[in-house]
């Protein structure tokens, strides 16, 4: 008899999150205003099955004008709570933290939503952060991420599109 998990590998969800499985490289673009792209680099990505395929480990290199940045995040799906879910950190947008993001409940898009604090001495304000994850064929994945201000408005923040090896 077949469990959830194993009907999940097999055609749904997690077999969503096998064709993420590979070795990419692309382009990895930073927006802080919504014209055009503060920066533009080459990226490389290896993302591979861990814990018998219930999660994906995304681990991937780039710049920002020139300065290296490094980042992995873990991608799942929740059975029981039927929601997508990513923990991620970088060297460059996270500082020391960690964000959690999670989909909507039942929603089969790989779409998360988390956030971050930002925080100077005089200030801290609570950002939101919505990533898409677009799978547009076999051999392209598109990661597109958004800045949610504090006020609610939304901007492109952060655009990967790999291609695969």
């Amino acid at each position: 008899m077949s469990t959830k998990f194993d009907t999940s590998k097999s055609e749904g969800p997690h077999s969503q999150l096998a064709k993420l499985i590979g070795e990419w490289e692309g382009t990895a673009s930073v927006w802080f205003e919504p014209s055009k792209p503060e920066d533009e680099s080459p990226i490389t990505g290896s993302m591979r099955s861990i814990l018998d395929g219930r999660f994906i480990m995304h681990e991937y290199a780039t710049s920002f004008k020139g300065t290296p940045i490094t980042g992995i995040a873990i991608i799942g799906y929740h059975l029981e709570l039927k929601k997508f879910q990513v923990a991620w950190v970088d060297s460059f947008h996270n500082g020391t933290a960690i964000m959690f993001s999670e989909g909507k409940r039942e929603d089969s898009s790989m779409a998360v939503l988390g956030g971050y604090t930002y925080v100077t001495p005089e200030l801290e304000q609570h950002w939101g952060w919505r990533t898409e994850i677009e799978i547009r064929n076999d051999n392209e994945i598109v990661f597109t991420a958004f800045n949610i201000s504090p006020d609610g408005e939304e901007a492109k923040a952060t655009e990967t599109v790999y291609q695969r090896r």
